[in-house]
């Protein structure tokens, strides 16, 4: 499993984490397309901003590999800003390559995408 080193490991003052410590001993959890509700608490939108930013600052529009990145964080973001870029694409892999839909992304979290300290 890739460890994305810089990458922040969670969102501050919060326990929305964004990077795992270690692959799972029971297995990979797989990346799914979650449904995000407009009823979703503010702190919930401020976490996926962030990490939609810290993820545009690490990868940009390359390709890159979910390696160590929480798969319940990409799973709010997957399948809409982040797409698979493996084809097939394996949902249950830290090896499967995913990028960011640079269009889709900059209209849901056009925050992420300004000059500017996130925190």
């Amino acid at each position: 499993m890739l460890k994305h080193r810089g990458f922040p490991g969670r969102l501050p003052g919060t326990d929305f984490q964004f990077v795992i410590r270690r692959p799972n001993p029971k297995g990979v959890t797989p990346l799914i397309k979650r449904e995000r509700y407009r009823d979703r608490k503010s702190v919930d939108r401020k976490a996926d901003a962030v990490f939609m930013a810290a993820l545009w600052a690490h990868f940009g529009n390359e390709p890159f590999e979910r390696g160590n990145l929480d798969a319940g964080r990409l799973s709010w973001l997957f399948g809409r800003e982040v797409l698979p870029y493996d084809d097939p694409f394996d949902p249950v892999s830290y090896e499967s390559l995913l990028i960011i839909n640079e269009p889709v992304a900059r209209v849901s979290f056009p925050e992420a995408f300004e000059d500017g300290e996130w925190a």
